[in-house]
Parts: structure tokens; C-alpha cells; sequence
């Protein structure tokens, strides 16, 4: 890293939207663009510049490929040999794609954001993996969340793939992890090294104070004598959101939740099981994941588009609940 010639070329499933390692990712780009460095992103979604993007759909892990092998593969103990097929099949295409995004933008250093970690996509880790093996290119491993801190992947017909590639443990790979636990447990689990790099917040550059708060809470048409909770996470069962709304419920005062992240991640089902408890509980709560977006702007139809300090400088109060957390920004984010 001392030769600010240096081109970096991130890699994971998705770099977009709200999600944890989308954030922290920008915050490592604004680091590393500061100190010289040109950046570039490989991914199956990504919201960066299409001239320094190389998107590959099967690298996100709701393309329907994936979706498919990860039935196989996860909550089961015997995989099919058409799913170890189609796991090689997809590793070799996305590693010709990486083979490809080096040549492109003359990568010299890849840092694999979340996608050595956590198998969301094992064709992906798979390829990246390989690809480092064969060409020696160092790699930053980035880790959020481990297989083994997820009960969805507890029982699994990929053994040989996460001991393989999540993470790997390859001469030419630096892990970084966000938490010290993390970091006994990946010397524990596989007897590598790692440095710890939190998640970071500009604690020079606060949010204004203008007037989009008032208009915020016009929009989501929370009025003056009701108060603003906001539940600013994604929608997976992990964030006990529930908790949230029964919250609402029992504050018993006039007060509309609103839920600024979006569902999918790990399917439909929690929503619904939401949705099913909102009308039990007859609470107002806005599913507002549409209106927020990492920085203010307009979306293509001409609405505005609030960022989530817009979000949190309107609220009345911060709703976090969640079973498990990784590092926990919306605590950094709220308090600031």
C-alpha cells in the first residue's frame, strides 16, 4: 500500500444500497481516494460509476443461479451432483470475469468486502479465491460476518467450500476483521491472523440542520402530535424488529414506526410475519426503504431522496432491538 500507484479493485455480491458493508465500504473509498489511490468495484449490483463498475449478475446472491445452489447446499447434509457442477460451472465464469476486471482497470490489489466471510454466494468465494491462488495478487480480506455466527448455515452440504474459501488462508491474503471477537474466533477457527479495523463514522462532518427534517416527517405523513420511531436496519429476523412494533404498541401513545432499510436479503417471510403482527397490534408503521438512499438526491421520477441523517435527526426515538450484530453502526449513527 505505500505505492500510490496502486489500483484497488473491490470485490462483493453487492455494493448498494444501505446494508453495513455498502456503507463502509464508501467510508474505505473516501480513505483511500484521499491518500491516492484509484478504486474500482466488481460486483453483481453496484451503484458506483459505471466506468469504474464491472458488474456480473451471477456475483449477487439473489441472481436465481445462486438462490438455487444455496437450497442445495444449506440446511441440508447431501448436495446433488448437479449442484457441484453448477457451483464449478458459475466459479469459473465469474473467475474469467476476475481475470477480466484486473486486465480492464490494472488491478493490483483486490479487497473482497464480505465475500470470503459469509457464503452468500459460495461460487463467488470459490472464484476469488482461485483466482488469487493463480495470480498472486494481494488481497484484502474484509469480514463482517462469519458462516459460523449465522445458525443458517449450521447445517450445510459445503463443508469442503467454506474450509475452502471462507475465509481462505493463502499467503498473499490480509484478513480484517471489525471486532475482537471476531478476531480470536478466525484464529481459533482457522489459525490465521487478523487486524482489527472498526467501523468508522466522520465525526467531522455532521449532518446539517436544515429544514428537510420537518419535510421529512410531512412526507411520511407522521404528524405534529405523533412521534417519530425509526427502525433503521434491514428487514431480516435478526433485527427482532418485532420488538419495534411491540414497542409502538405498548408505549401507548400517538406514534408511527418507520422502517428505513429493505427486506429480501434472506426472503420474504419476516415481512410478512411483520405485516401479520401490524394489524394484530393495529400500529401505524411506514415501510420507507424506497425514500432513503446514502446521500440526499432525486430518484428518477423527480422525488427526493433523503439520506438516513435526514432520517435520524427527524426522529423522536431510535429503535435497535437486534439478536446479533457484527459492529452495530445505527449505535454510532444515533448517538451522532
Amino acid at each position: 500500500m505505500g505505492d500510490k500507484s496502486a489500483r484497488i479493485g473491490f470485490v462483493a455480491t453487492r455494493l448498494s444500497g444501505l446494508d453495513g458493508v455498502s456503507l463502509e465500504v464508501r467510508k474505505w473509498v473516501r480513505v483511500l481516494e484521499n491518500l491516492g489511490y484509484e478504486v474500482f468495484f466488481f460486483a453483481g449490483e453496484s451503484e458506483w460509476p459505471a466506468d469504474r463498475s464491472y458488474i456480473v449478475p451471477e456475483a449477487h446472491f439473489l441472481h436465481p443461479r445462486i438462490k438455487q445452489l444455496n437450497d442445495d447446499l444449506f440446511n441440508d447434509r447431501i448436495r446433488t451432483p448437479a449442484t457441484s457442477a453448477g457451483v464449478a460451472q458459475i466459479k469459473d465464469y465469474m473467475k474469467q470475469h476476475l481475470y477480466l476486471f484486473k486486465r480492464r482497470f490494472d488491478i493490483n490489489l483486490i479487497i473482497a468486502t464480505n465475500a470470503l466471510a459469509i457464503p452468500m454466494n459460495v461460487p463467488l468465494g470459490l472464484a476469488v479465491t482461485e483466482f488469487v491462488a493463480e495470480t498472486s495478487v494481494p488481497l484484502i480480506a474484509h469480514h463482517h460476518d462469519f458462516s459460523w455466527e449465522r445458525s443458517r448455515y449450521s447445517v450445510n452440504a459445503a463443508e469442503d467450500y467454506l474450509n475452502a474459501a471462507f475465509p481462505p488462508t493463502l499467503r498473499t491474503v490480509e484478513h480484517v476483521v471489525i471486532n475482537s471477537f471476531a478476531q480470536r474466533q478466525l484464529a481459533l477457527r482457522k489459525g490465521a491472523s487478523a487486524t482489527i479495523v472498526p467501523n468508522v463514522m466522520d465525526f467531522d462532518s455532521p449532518p446539517p440542520h436544515d429544514g428537510r427534517t420537518e419535510e421529512l416527517r410531512e412526507v411520511l405523513n407522521i404528524k405534529a402530535d405523533e412521534f417519530f420511531l425509526l427502525q433503521p436496519t434491514r428487514i431480516v429476523p435478526r433485527k427482532r424488529i418485532e420488538h419495534a412494533i411491540e414497542l409502538c404498541r405498548r408505549l401507548d401513545l400517538p406514534c408511527v414506526l418507520v422502517i428505513s432499510h429493505k427486506s429480501g436479503d434472506e426472503g420474504a417471510d419476516y415481512e410478512r410475519y411483520l405485516h401479520d403482527m401490524i394489524g394484530l397490534f393495529d400500529v401505524e408503521v411506514r415501510f420507507a426503504a424506497d425514500m432513503f438512499g446514502y446521500e440526499r438526491g432525486k430518484e428518477d421520477d423527480g422525488r427526493k431522496r433523503y439520506s438516513l441523517d435526514d432520517a435520524y435527526l427527524a426522529a423522536d426515538l431510535v429503535t435497535y432491538p437486534s439478536a446479533v450484530e457484527g459492529f452495530g453502526n445505527a449505535f454510532l449513527e444515533s448517538i451522532f
